[in-house]
């Protein structure tokens, strides 16, 4: 079971019940509490890219190596509910695998949406939400 700190982190950035979350970019790095919490708070298992649904949340971990935010950005919009939102979660300066954050803007340039960092141990946590509807 998750301690406070993390349930009110988890709902800080969105998360309710019965929402339909997107896990793309999953490797034995990411934040294991963050995902159970998640869970717990949706009360779902997350899907992954193979989900042919509507979703309502895709979390998207990203390392440099991963290849193209862009890209990645590309496929993880079109599933999104109107009232969706994506959240990016990069590993923070100085750690293994963070992406250049000139890189990280240059993707964002190509969508419409805005961001809000946050922080959560190893990780940094964009998340982006089209600036046209109420989050």
């Amino acid at each position: 079971m998750a301690d406070s700190t993390a349930l009110a982190l988890a709902r800080r950035l969105g998360f309710r019940a019965g929402q339909v979350v997107m896990e793309i970019g999953y490797h034995d790095d990411v934040d294991q509490m963050l995902r159970e919490v998640i869970e717990q708070v949706t009360g779902r298992s997350m899907v992954d890219e193979e989900h042919r649904g509507c979703v309502d949340v895709v979390l998207l971990w990203h390392r440099q190596d991963d290849g193209d935010l862009a890209d990645a950005l590309a496929e993880a919009v079109p599933p999104l509910t109107d009232e969706g939102y994506v959240l990016i979660l990069t590993p923070q300066p100085g750690g293994e695998g963070r992406g250049a954050r000139y890189a990280i803007a240059e993707a964002l340039s190509a969508t419409a949406l805005a961001q809000d960092p946050t922080e959560l141990g190893d990780w940094t946590v964009l998340r982006l939400v089209d600036p046209r509807t109420k989050h």
